[in-house]
């Protein structure tokens, strides 16, 4: 059915931050501005994402902030000059929603939630006027792609919209429950958009096959199941293209993740597009020098078992012991120097990333160079993205949240630029 609004209407497709930000933009400057969603409700990642104490932002200085985004740094620049993390603490105090910088350097609102803050900024949008039209799956266009009606599937059938101009906010592919599916890809991709391939960002990952499992891919049924689940800390962490870092892990069924694989996740999902495997190094104790580790290996244990050994004299848990089971054989782990390197420098080769549904973030996407400055696609004019759905990708910490609701401006006032010379 054919649904018309209001010929000076912008339409808003994807009710997340990217979104729901240049929808605040947008109605600021007097445009009648309406939000089409698939969900019932908007901001549901968002939500998820906040469950654990929503990170916001982050305190780091601007130049390392933006080289957090790597590839895209120059492109993310213009975006986060206009919204920087400072721009995004003084918003939320606008919503009545205080911060704070945790230890970390990680922003937090005071009550460290997320729905203060999403339900202030919707009650700040509704005041403006903006609509919102729940349950709507965008499924292309009615005529060809950027011209003619929007086409919405609903539960009352398809319904078509003519907006004066579209912003595009559809999310990536992760959480696909939540609403990003990233269906849009092949559609813009039809229509002459350059689209980058989505692939998990943020992701774990499953380990090829084991000294202890070698029939592989995963750890042995007992390692997995006495520790899938568990933390391991203190742990660096390194990698070809990855420089040494120190943190925590978490072990899966099927092999790892947690903040500090995530970090490493962009480098160890290209190099296994391209060699078919990846190798990092875990240095099991952190806080000991080579020569320290070396000494007590070698240290005479008389009756003890080597496990009780390196308890007594490395401290060692049940978790790092059973890793140097899992993936030493047994001539290693009786070599004192091969098994004190290992301590250091223990190898650990992945197979895969895990899904991309499974992945906190999306790389991938509609690419820079297929838009304009202002954000709108060079291919199709009137429709402006914004949001995960750009070609970009970024560490957890904040950095994220920042960039989406960065893009999320920059595209509203392309739009209204747009408009400006089409009016």
């Amino acid at each position: 059915m054919s649904s018309p609004i209001p010929k000076d209407t912008v339409a808003i497709v994807g009710g997340g931050p990217a979104g729901l930000m240049a929808a605040e933009v947008l109605a600021a400057a007097g445009h009648a501005v309406t939000v089409f969603d698939a969900k019932p409700s908007v901001g549901r990642k968002f939500l998820l994402a906040g469950k654990g104490g929503l990170n916001l932002t982050h305190s780091e200085p601007f130049e390392p902030f933006v080289g957090r985004f790597g590839a895209r740094a120059a492109q993310i620049e213009p975006l986060l000059r206009s919204f920087d993390a400072d721009a995004l603490r003084a918003w939320a105090a606008g919503l009545g929603v205080e911060t704070f910088v945790g230890s970390s350097g990680r922003v937090f609102p005071a009550d460290l939630k997320a729905a203060p803050l999403l339900r202030a900024s919707l009650h700040r949008l509704r005041a403006a006027g903006v609509k919102f039209a729940m349950r709507h799956r965008w499924t292309g266009w009615a005529v060809e792609p950027g011209m003619g009606a929007l086409r919405f599937a609903t539960p009352d059938g398809e319904r078509l919209v003519t907006p004066a101009a579209t912003l595009l906010a559809l999310g990536g592919a992760s959480w696909p429950q939540l609403g990003s599916d990233g269906a849009w890809a092949p559609w813009l991709a039809a229509s002459g958009v350059d689209v980058a391939p989505l692939q998990p960002a943020n992701c774990g990952f499953d380990i090829g096959p084991t000294a202890a499992h070698p029939a592989g891919p995963g750890w042995s049924e007992r390692f997995a199941t006495e520790f899938a689940g568990q933390p391991v800390k203190p742990v660096a962490l390194e990698a070809d293209g990855f420089p040494r870092r120190q943190g925590e892990f978490v072990i899966t069924a099927t092999g790892i993740e947690g903040s500090l694989v995530y970090a490493a996740s962009a480098v160890l999902r290209d190099r296994i597009a391209h060699e078919g495997s990846a190798t990092l190094h875990l240095d099991l104790l952190p806080q000991l020098p080579p020569e320290r580790v070396l000494a007590e290996v070698k240290r005479p244990r008389g009756s003890r078992s080597l496990s009780s050994h390196l308890k007594s004299r490395l401290h060692l848990g049940p978790l790092k012991l059973g890793l140097l089971h899992e993936l030493l054989t047994r001539e290693q782990m009786l070599d004192a120097t091969a098994l004190a390197a290992a301590l250091k420098a223990l190898p650990l080769t992945l197979q895969a990333p895990r899904p991309i549904a499974e992945a906190i973030s999306t790389a991938g996407g509609v690419r820079f160079e297929a838009l304009t400055d202002g954000l709108m696609l060079k291919a199709l004019p009137g429709v402006f993205c914004a949001g995960e759905m750009l070609d970009w990708e970024a560490p957890t910490g904040g950095y994220l949240l920042t960039a989406s609701l960065a893009s999320g401006r920059m595209a509203a006032q392309g739009l209204r630029a747009w408009l400006a010379g089409h009016g």
